[in-house]
């Protein structure tokens, strides 16, 4: 079959040659862009797409007009028509970021970018250009950082993080916490500012050899606060990998363990104390028999010579064998496993007898003894004579402490009386009680020792230094605590803490 010729009445209207070539010209160059491109007019209705318009939105289906802003979710449709008119009628370019669906299952975050044009050289016609970029990767990227951001930021663990070079570039305020430093002060500073220098120089040099080569290092560290004091932390220290496995940086997390070294040095020293007792016991009885054979023939010469001078000797030996036979008796009493029955006992009471019993001591007498009881303190499961002999002990600790102070020194320190303070209560399911004095306090290379045995600050022959390592033993056995802090020149406090429920 042989079609007709069309005739010059039957065909469109030629274009113009140089307008046919334009439009080839932007046709081709709208193809060329990476990303959807589209020509809008007033409206948003879609008069132009480039393949990658067509492909995505369109699917090749050009027959029929479609209106941009219908691909968008609902919120973003008004707002862009605005900024469509906004564009064309002030000829500024515009851009705005929206959520665009291009299939019922698909929503693509998109950044879209509008400029005015003219379509042709004769057309009047208000139009733009409109761009449309997929930044969904880009979107994830800022929700994934900002998850980090909020994970790094609010995580109870220090956190800090590094340049290639070591530099800190960010801390979490959980690290100012831990540190006391603020991050102002360590951005672009080196880690080692708040080193400890407990660690060797080769401990280090294994930890960057291996973070530099890509590896995770975790270890043990200790470091120092801003204020001197130590903290210790278990470092996990991560490198930064970047494109084309170049390492940005390194990231390190800290986990407190400072808890867990107090605990680990409490259980040595219980450890210690056991070893100590088992020592004791044995010590009291190879010990205790010959020196009571040596105290009964002391006293047999002293009945058989009058001699003046060997008297004065005898009475020497005397007292010493009664001093030695003191220490061995506090060893006993302590090693051994208390045969006094617990009772329901009142700490208050079991204070104000031990108050007493110091108030009549010589050394006492212009010392001010001050006891602020709570009537609320219940009845604990406790043995009483052992309970006392601990705040006696603690008692007369405070007592030399004051008695060792001369006039210059308390004048030095601004004090205008010996006093010793005293205070009971009840904080979360435990009894505290508070024994302060205001006396020369402990050396800071002491007070890690006070509670060893036969450890004193006292003169020779003034302290057999067992005092407070019985009462810790006394405390101990009753699952409490028993703490000191002290300032030197100002003076001691000692925190006895005891469980409420019953042992």
């Amino acid at each position: 079959m042989k079609y007709p010729k069309k005739t010059k009445t039957d065909s469109q209207p030629a274009k113009p040659q140089g307008e046919g070539v334009a439009d080839f010209v932007r046709q081709e160059m709208m193809n060329a862009f990476p990303d959807m491109c589209f020509i809008i007019a007033e409206d948003a209705t879609i008069l132009e797409a480039n393949a990658k318009g067509r492909e995505m939105l369109l699917k090749k289906n050009v027959s029929r007009a479609y209106a941009f802003h219908g691909f968008l979710l609902k919120e973003y449709q008004e707002l862009f028509l605005d900024n469509v008119k906004n564009c064309i009628s002030n000829h500024t370019p515009v851009m705005v970021e929206a959520e665009l669906r291009v299939r019922i299952d698909l929503i693509m975050s998109v950044e879209l970018f509008l400029r005015p044009i003219i379509t042709n050289s004769t057309d009047s016609s208000r139009s733009c250009l409109l761009i449309v970029r997929d930044i969904s990767d880009k979107k994830k990227q800022e929700l994934d950082l900002l998850r980090f951001t909020n994970l790094a930021h609010f995580s109870v663990n220090p956190i800090e993080i590094t340049d290639p070079n070591g530099e800190i570039i960010y801390v979490n305020p959980a690290f100012e916490r831990a540190s006391g430093y603020m991050k102002e002060e360590l951005r672009g500073k080196n880690p080692n500012v708040f080193g400890s220098q407990k660690q060797s120089k080769v401990f280090w040099e294994k930890m960057w050899n291996t973070i530099s080569s890509g590896k995770v290092w975790v270890g043990e560290v200790e470091n120092k606060k801003r204020g001197g004091e130590p903290f210790y932390t278990q470092l996990l220290v991560s490198p930064i990998v970047g494109a084309k496995g170049k390492i940005v940086g390194y990231f390190g997390i800290h986990r407190d363990i400072s808890d867990q070294r107090n605990l680990e040095q409490q259980l040595i020293h219980a450890q210690k104390m056991e070893s100590i007792g088992m020592l004791a016991a044995g010590l009291a009885h190879e010990v205790g028999n010959p020196l009571a054979s040596i105290s009964s023939l002391v006293q047999i010469l002293q009945r058989t010579s009058e001699d003046e001078f060997i008297q004065d000797k005898l009475e020497l030996i005397k007292s010493q064998i009664t001093r030695i036979s003191r220490i061995i008796r506090d060893l006993v009493d302590f090693s051994r496993k208390s045969n006094y029955e617990m009772q329901l006992t009142d700490i208050n009471k079991v204070i104000r007898d031990a108050i007493e019993i110091i108030r009549v001591s010589k050394k006492a007498k212009d010392i001010s003894i001050e006891a602020t009881l709570d009537p609320n303190v219940p009845l604990l499961m406790l043995v009483p004579d052992q309970i006392e002999q601990v705040f006696i002990n603690l008692f007369l600790n405070g007592v030399d402490a004051l008695c060792d102070q001369s006039i210059q020194q308390m004048e030095r320190y601004g004090k205008t009386k010996k006093t010793i303070t005293i205070q009971s209560y009840v904080q979360d399911s435990a009894l505290y009680v508070l024994v302060e004095d205001n006396g020369k306090g402990i050396r800071p290379d002491d007070i890690p020792k006070i509670f060893e045995p036969f450890f004193t600050t006292k003169n020779v022959g003034e302290g057999t230094g067992l005092g407070l390592w019985v009462s810790y033993g006394i405390v101990k056995s009753f699952r409490g605590e028993i703490r000191v802090k002290s300032t030197e020149g100002y003076g001691t406090t000692f925190t006895v803490k005891l469980p409420i429920q019953s042992p």
